[in-house]
């Protein structure tokens, strides 16, 4: 995700460069050591302000010309072929400049779509690796975060992100890219501050989004490990209602430990929960009050406060639940399995039934472990 100024043809000149010229045409003396160095400070600093080859090297010519003593027409004619020449030749290079750029850019998108999707030979896909900074023989961890819109290369809220991680940890073993929408981060996995700071700048760019870090993985397949661990960190997120900015896959292993067996756990949200269809409005709101009630310890006072209830009101939801399930939510005997039961609705969504597919979640990262 490098930066790139658009290129600016109007260039400016040279401070010295007037007096240069007329001390050069009066006395023959040409420009010392001092302002070779300035000159190619000055070249250095108009390439990072985004003006052209061509453009700097036409504008000087130009100027050479104009104070060019007056003297012969084959002279005037002399210096304006040399003009042209150098303007072609300055075109001609940055042409070349932009192919290598292109084919740059399009050989670290390959790899980066390589890296993430576990494609390739392992040893070649390492010797990939160390081209763009990393040694996948040791244990490199993925971080993910989505705003609300999708980013691409180049966008100014991922540019934002990367200057601040590379200002802060440099450029060395960090890769940061996009990938479905998303910004993207690998860093060594002895390295988890890096992670960090660039889940709390991916927050703060996008105006409150969600980052989610996998846990460190060794070998290129542990990249691929990590980065659908991520994912998956995120994709939980949203079926749970998590309010956290930063998700770690390492907090959220429970989770795809309950969904290893998804035809189970469905069978149980059915058999403990399905009575709860019946009940007028739908289950949504008991779901809701089971959901309160369990995060909030078991505390009624704290769950009706949750959910602008009134105690009285959360009680006789309860009892109500109680009745159609035939489970007691404040008997200790029914507990784990009534919210085993809430777990697995929200991460199956149910009742609507509609799980995540392959396509909705950048190439199909459904719950689960590897």
């Amino acid at each position: 995700m490098t930066a790139v100024r658009p290129p600016r043809e109007r260039a400016p000149t040279w401070p010295g460069y007037a007096d240069l010229l007329d001390r050069a045409a009066t006395t023959g003396q040409g420009p010392d050591g001092i302002e070779l160095e300035r000159l190619r400070s000055f070249g250095e600093q108009a390439a990072a302000d985004g003006t052209t080859l061509r453009g700097l090297v036409v504008h000087h010519l130009s100027r050479a010309r104009a104070a060019w003593p007056a003297g012969t027409v084959e002279g005037e004619r002399a210096l304006a072929a040399v003009q042209l020449a150098v303007e072609a030749l300055c075109e001609g290079y940055e042409r070349a400049q932009r192919f290598a750029v292109r084919q740059e850019e399009s050989a670290r998108r390959e790899f980066i779509d390589d890296l993430l999707y576990g494609r390739g030979a392992p040893v070649r896909l390492a010797e990939r690796a160390e081209r763009f900074g990393l040694r996948l023989s040791h244990a490199h961890a993925v971080a993910t975060a989505e705003g609300p819109v999708r980013y691409a290369e180049g966008d100014s809220v991922p540019r934002r992100v990367e200057r601040a991680v590379t200002g802060r940890f440099g450029e060395r073993r960090i890769l940061l890219t996009t990938k479905g929408g998303r910004m993207v981060c690998i860093a060594p996995g002895d390295r988890c501050q890096v992670l960090a700071y660039f889940a709390e700048q991916a927050h703060a760019a996008t105006g409150g989004g969600r980052a989610a870090v996998g846990r460190p993985h060794p070998g290129a397949d542990g990249v691929v490990h990590s980065y659908e661990e991520a994912l998956q960190a995120l994709d939980l997120a949203d079926r749970l209602d998590l309010e956290d900015p930063v998700l770690h896959a390492a907090d959220l292993l429970v989770y795809p430990v309950l969904m290893r067996d998804r035809r189970a756990m469905a069978e149980l949200v059915r058999a403990t929960l399905g009575p709860l269809l019946k009940a007028r409005g739908g289950p949504e709101p008991y779901l809701e009050t089971l959901t309160a009630y369990f995060d909030a310890g078991c505390v009624t006072t704290r769950a009706a406060r949750h959910l602008s209830l009134s105690v009285r009101a959360l009680t006789y939801r309860l009892q109500r639940i109680h009745e159609l399930t035939g489970s007691d939510p404040t008997d200790p005997r029914h507990r784990y399995p009534l919210r085993t039961a809430v777990i697995g609705a929200r991460i199956l969504r149910w009742p609507e039934q509609k799980a995540c597919t392959k396509a909705q979640r950048d190439g199909g990262h459904q719950i689960g472990v590897r």
